[in-house]
């Protein structure tokens, strides 16, 4: 006897109800988040190019904190060590659920993302090496246009009022979630020096602890966030970038509910957080970060200083071919078969997107190079490159906003008000014969 064929799996096709009512409220706070970083760089920008710009200058390079405990930092220093830790806590729990019950859970709704993300990090990289090495200049900002802003990338959705289908925002949010993890190990491997062992040995124990009582189900935040602050503050002295403790923490996190729960520690954390990082940490990092001076002077230097040039071709050049050309091998030599009411345009589209690299880039660039005047060039080369990704991904999506506007809405009707989308409520032989035409479409 024969067996029967293995089915097709749709590459952006209809997500399952849990997993589009799970995206979509991680994506309306991120959204929001998005709007308000967008509006805390504008303000930064202004700012710091208005005849107060020394007012600026003196509050971001302000110090406080606690001495005696290595935490005497500026402010802007403690919004990314101290703020950016929150973004990353929420990053890995939101990795974490991806991992246990989202897209990454199996390897054959992983594979998809995970060489799209891998791709999207290493070409970038590849371009910034190549231009910065042809140019004679320094190959240490090899790792500044690797990651994808979420919020930044949805915010111009929103500015644009486009009606992406819930495929093609979850395909993007679990990009962002890979490329946050891949962006933490740079990070922790190639960010790191004068080690204090004794401080790591304590932030490694408080981790353990962490995990036990997770294991152990204890609750309360009288537990968990003085364990966090002391971790942190350990992993902070022990030459470690601070924010690895806040994606170790998510990612130890519970994903999975027991019997009896409304919500796993995980989600609950996630939702209490998700808020406070993207309408909060973020933009207040993006608004003592993106404060360049922006002058003919700045913008020539971007575009003829060999490393300049390869930060902005990474994230505009490099993340479209790592992003559409990984995505399209995957699909090629995967069953998986793109969504016959997308196209490859819309891919491609995506995949400029994901050129917007504000916030880790930011912080990356701060780690990779010394010196005020390099550090404010290579975050004015990242806000030129993240722009021009966002225009041009802006130009490719409004063509394409009425096919998905058709979709969106086919999405979301929902004519008996019974809560559910009416196309998850179809009968199977519907459902068969929609299955059959999308097995034609696909060839």
């Amino acid at each position: 006897m024969v067996g029967a064929p293995r089915p097709r799996s749709y590459f952006l096709g209809l997500l399952p109800l849990p997993e589009r009512q799970e995206v979509t409220r991680a994506l309306r706070t991120e959204t929001v988040g998005g709007l308000v970083l967008l509006v805390a760089a504008v303000v930064a920008l202004i700012w710091a190019n208005s005849p107060i710009a020394d007012s600026y200058e003196r509050i971001r390079d302000f110090h406080f904190g606690i001495p005696d405990l290595g935490l005497d930092l500026s402010v802007g220093h403690w919004t990314a060590d101290g703020l950016l830790t929150v973004f990353f806590l929420v990053a890995g729990i939101e990795l974490k659920r991806e991992l246990v019950v989202g897209e990454l859970r199996t390897p054959a709704t992983a594979t998809l993302p995970v060489v799209a993300a891998l791709c999207g990090m290493a070409v970038p990289a590849a371009v910034y090496v190549a231009t910065a090495g042809s140019g004679g200049g320094s190959l240490s900002g090899w790792a500044v246009p690797m990651a994808t802003d979420i919020a930044f990338a949805l915010a111009v959705l929103a500015v644009l009022s486009t009606h992406l289908p819930a495929a093609l925002r979850a395909f993007l949010l679990t990009l962002a979630v890979v490329d946050d993890l891949g962006a933490i190990l740079v990070i922790a491997v190639f960010f790191t020096d004068d080690l204090n062992l004794f401080a790591l040995a304590g932030a490694f124990a408080g981790l353990v602890v962490f995990y036990l009582l997770q294991r152990m189900r204890v609750t309360g935040w009288w537990w968990y966030v003085p364990l966090g602050i002391t971790t942190w503050a350990l992993m902070y002295n022990g030459g470690v970038h601070a924010t690895v403790a806040g994606v170790a923490m998510g990612l130890i996190l519970r994903a999975t509910r027991d019997k009896g729960e409304k919500e796993s520690p995980g989600e609950r954390t996630g939702h209490l957080l998700h808020p406070l990082s993207a309408g909060i940490a973020v933009p207040l990092f993006a608004l003592f970060a993106a404060g360049v001076g922006v002058s003919a002077s700045a913008l020539r230097e971007v575009f003829t200083s060999a490393e300049l040039l390869g930060v902005v071709l990474g994230l505009v050049l490099g993340k479209t071919v790592g992003v559409f050309g990984g995505t399209y091998l995957a699909v090629r030599f995967t069953r998986a078969r793109l969504n016959p009411d997308l196209a490859w345009a819309d891919v491609f589209a995506l995949a400029v997107l994901a050129g917007i690299g504000f916030t880790v880039a930011l912080l990356i660039g701060d780690l990779s190079f010394s010196g005020a005047t390099q550090i404010e060039h290579v975050k004015a080369a990242v806000l030129v490159g993240s722009l021009t990704s966002a225009l041009l991904a802006a130009v490719l999506l409004r063509r394409r906003n009425r096919v998905y506007r058709v979709l969106y809405e086919k999405e979301t009707v929902d004519a008996d008000a019974d809560g559910i989308p009416d196309i998850y409520q179809q009968d199977a032989g519907e459902s068969t014969a929609v299955d059959e035409r999308q097995d034609r479409a696909a060839g």
